[in-house]
């Protein structure tokens, strides 16, 4: 198994990869920001008005496509 970091335009994007016995790839699983970000958004909406959605969303920069690959 190994993790992979590289840096990208929002962030961190990050790659878990493993390796089967037989040098095939079973699981490949890459995570952009948005993947981590995302569930603080509802978290900073709690208590707030729906005409600051636009602000709070933006000041998150979440990807819109779920990811930045």
């Amino acid at each position: 198994m190994g993790v992979g970091l590289v840096g990208g335009w929002r962030s961190t994007i990050t790659t878990r990869v493993e390796l089967a016995p037989d040098r095939t790839l079973p699981r490949v699983k890459p995570a952009d920001p948005s993947f981590f970000n995302r569930p603080a958004l509802p978290v900073a909406l709690t208590d707030t008005i729906v005409p600051d959605f636009p602000l709070t969303n933006k000041s998150f920069n979440l990807s819109y496509a779920g990811n930045d690959l």
